[in-house]
């Protein structure tokens, strides 16, 4: 076992020199906020660490006496692991489905087998074991056996009991307080990491309760929308622009808005023209754009139908009712969306709600201002929480809030749309403070991140565009899929 110690050890240090292991602040699947993330995803890309994993693994089942016929890996993150077991080992592999297709032979179990073969499951992270029983309990309708699961790394939150309550062996090449005591005793992390960890898994630990993943008391609280698909979130929508943003985000596969502050008609409508394939919200500020004129505003409109985006006016409404209906009148001919300080009360929120009905047949809808990205500005939480509230009165025309925390949202069908975006997050020097896209995604549960000068600014601006849209994209699709 000495031999296997070193092995495994080494694998350690690989993951987190090769960025498989973080330390920082993630949202997982079930719901918690954890200061460490798995992320094995990225180990396709580094051939001969998946070679040595695979063989790892088979080696570490041959030791513990493992009886199979079969192999099946968890979708998604498994399957390569498991494709180079059955390379390596010579053992038949079947493969389990998300969901069975409407066509063809319907299975959601592929590849050949006989009633009652023994089948290992391989499976990446544990944490709840959720993802490892779903797939046991496909395994089985199919008449297969598959108590055994070797995976990678135990999280040490009650996956293992989870499964063993079911009839589940997990056997796990290593657990996380054996992963930090490996990359402390290496000088990779310090004592307060470990301890900040270690205090998170007992604090935080998931079990099954009736079929279904239940967290401690002690667990934060993570709103359903940030771990629930745009796709399923639709459905959930009262205001009609809102669903139509998600369907255009699950279409265009982006959940970028570019922040379009430039002074003239030019400016504005060549970005729009460029950057239309990759956006899903074009951001102006009509009032700054020095010629801005009705052509103006018919050509954008034009863009943005073919390229399917909407297009939000940033006015910042904040008076009295009346004067806001009348401010409105000259931006309802072509924008999508206006934004609002809920400051005045109600009156702000009525008042639109009237001129949305008077001034044209289109959806219109606004997006509250809850929260700023600027330094020392006066919003309270308290101020936050009242805008939800009267939100909720209006909830036809609200499509979001504009907002820099996940927690402010509790609707599945609003949308939170973060500014302060930038891959650079230095500070500018009038006070805007930026965030990486990984953390305005994966941490501060923004659906629709706000780039401006990021892009605006940038040598090749295509390019860069289309880097942020994958970031993003991808930051969003760990934040609902990453495996249990």
């Amino acid at each position: 076992m000495e031999n296997f110690d070193l092995r495994v050890r080494d694998l350690v240090l690989q993951l987190h020199s090769y960025g498989a292991l973080k330390f920082g602040d993630f949202i997982m699947k079930v719901g918690v906020n954890s200061p460490v993330y798995f992320d094995l995803r990225v180990m396709v890309s580094y051939p001969k660490l998946m070679d040595t994993l695979s063989q790892l693994m088979l080696d570490f089942v041959k030791s513990r006496n493992v009886d199979f016929k079969r192999l099946c890996g968890v979708p998604y993150t498994a399957l390569p692991i498991a494709t180079l077991m059955c390379v390596k080992s010579d053992v038949p592999m079947l493969m389990r489905r998300k969901e069975a297709k409407n066509y063809g032979t319907k299975k959601i179990i592929e590849g050949r087998f006989d009633k009652g073969d023994k089948c290992l499951i391989v499976e990446d992270v544990c944490t709840s074991g959720s993802s490892i029983l779903e797939t046991y309990e496909d395994l089985v309708k199919e008449g297969l056996e598959g108590k055994d699961c070797v995976i990678v790394v135990d999280r040490q939150q009650g996956g293992y009991n989870n499964l063993l309550k079911k009839g589940i062996r997990v056997h796990a090449l290593t657990t996380l307080s054996k992963a930090l005591e490996i990359l402390f005793e290496a000088g990779r992390i310090d004592a307060d990491v470990v301890e900040k960890v270690n205090r998170y898994t007992r604090a935080n630990s998931v079990e099954f309760v009736n079929g279904t993943v239940s967290k401690s008391e002690t667990t934060n609280h993570i709103p359903e929308r940030i771990i629930t698909p745009f796709s399923e979130r639709v459905q959930h929508s009262k205001c009609i622009l809102a669903a139509q943003l998600f369907k255009i985000i699950v279409e265009k596969k982006s959940n970028l808005c570019l922040a379009a502050d430039v002074t003239s008609s030019v400016e504005l409508l060549n970005l729009a023209q460029t950057l239309g394939p990759y956006i899903v919200i074009f951001k102006v500020h009509a009032d700054i754009v020095k010629d801005f004129k009705q052509e103006t505003a018919d050509q954008l409109r034009s863009i943005a139908k073919s390229h399917k985006f909407l297009i939000m006016e940033d006015r910042k409404f904040a008076d009295i009712g009346e004067t806001v209906r009348q401010q409105y009148c000259s931006y309802s001919p072509w924008a999508d969306l206006v934004t609002v300080h809920p400051l005045p009360g109600d009156g702000v929120l009525k008042a639109l709600s009237t001129a949305f009905t008077e001034s044209t047949s289109q959806p219109r809808a606004v997006f509250i201002v809850a929260q700023l990205s600027c330094q020392n500005n006066l919003i309270t939480a308290d101020y936050t929480k009242d805008s939800v509230k009267m939100a909720e009165r209006y909830a036809d025309i609200v499509a979001g809030f504009v907002c820099q925390s996940g927690d402010v949202i509790q609707s599945i069908g609003q949308v939170q749309l973060t500014p302060g975006v930038n891959i650079s997050t230095d500070s500018d020097s009038l006070g805007q403070q930026y965030s990486s896209p990984d953390v305005v995604i994966g941490q501060k549960g923004a659906d629709i991140a706000v780039v401006g000068r990021g892009i605006v600014k940038a040598k090749n601006i295509v390019e860069t565009a289309k880097n942020y849209q994958t970031i993003l994209w991808e930051a969003y699709e760990k934040r609902v899929c990453h495996s249990s």
